[in-house]
């Protein structure tokens, strides 16, 4: 059975397929909201790897034929690309522990403009004007969002600054091999990479028993983001890219942080100074410009910042 079969038969005008990368960023601000619950009174890893083992169970019946017929350069190219992700959601949670859910949002969308730099590094991709504008107008957003009065930066700020430079790694990774795989069996790969990463993070530093005392919240939580907002929004995104522009798709991922702030602040009784809302709104510029500019002037197309799977 093939995960991708069912989907052949779908057709979504391009308005249709905007709203729903719309909605999958929507689900993605939304997951730093249950997160940031969980977590405080939870240990990290412990969820993490409950809810990558949801997301593996519910993409595994569907992917296991294939999965058995992968040769080892593309099995090897699914896990080191599962690495980057397991590193940046490691990284990305442990943060969201000590810094604010829209800091968290704008810092963790930071990997939008430094694609580009690995890209010009590991690729050989040499970054157009369009990106280098947004890269300083991100990090002169970065330095007003995150730096305090002593020009010092807390260790969710720094933590989670760390993790957008993984997902910009795992993003440039899915260009580089991406396209050499079944998208569904790749992203299965990382998943499972991820699954395995926090498993063995969750026994060394949580403890074996940490699955057991599992509350019903916190399993409820996991299911959510595991199967809604992993698995389920995998496959929104793989039917929804197939109708629309890789631009239009850079647009509406860049709103991911701004649902984060949204729901932080309308839920949680979060708040930005005016410095971290400059900040975030730097930021936010500074993402579309580096995801969108060139296609806008007409240049050359915009690099696809698909996490999960390729275009």
């Amino acid at each position: 059975m093939q995960l991708h079969r069912p989907l052949e038969n779908v057709h979504l005008s391009p308005w249709q397929a905007d709203v729903t990368l719309l909605l999958i960023t929507a689900i993605w601000g939304w997951t730093f909201l249950v997160v940031k619950d969980v977590i405080s009174v939870y240990p990290v890893f412990s969820f993490l790897s409950l809810r990558f083992a949801l997301a593996l169970l519910v993409l595994l019946p569907f992917v296991w034929p294939r999965v058995r017929t992968l040769s080892w350069v593309q099995a090897r190219a699914g896990l080191l690309t599962g690495l980057f992700l397991f590193a940046g959601y490691s990284l990305q949670t442990v943060g969201l522990k000590y810094t604010s859910i829209p800091k968290s949002g704008f810092i963790t969308g930071l990997y939008v403009v430094l694609v580009p730099i690995l890209a010009t590094v590991f690729l050989r991709r040499v970054p157009s004007r369009s990106a280098a504008i947004g890269l300083f107008l991100a990090t002169v957003g970065l330095i007003r969002l995150s730096l305090g009065p002593d020009l010092s930066i807390g260790v969710g700020d720094l933590l989670t600054l760390i993790g957008a430079v993984a997902y910009a790694a795992h993003v440039t990774a899915v260009s580089r091999f991406g396209r050499d795989t079944d998208p569904m069996t790749y992203s299965a790969l990382q998943i499972a990479t991820v699954f395995v990463g926090t498993l063995v993070l969750a026994s060394l530093w949580d403890g074996p028993s940490a699955w057991e005392n599992a509350s019903v919240n916190v399993l409820q939580a996991a299911f959510l983001t595991g199967i809604v907002a992993t698995a389920l929004v995998l496959v929104l995104q793989a039917t929804a890219q197939r109708f629309t522009s890789p631009t239009r798709t850079a647009v509406m991922f860049t709103m991911e942080p701004v649902f984060a702030a949204v729901f932080g602040i309308a839920f949680a009784g979060e708040r930005l100074a005016a410095s971290g809302w400059l900040g975030a709104g730097l930021i936010l510029v500074g993402m579309l410009m580096a995801e969108v500019g060139d296609a806008v002037f007409r240049r050359r197309p915009a690099l696809s910042t698909n996490v999960l799977s390729a275009d």
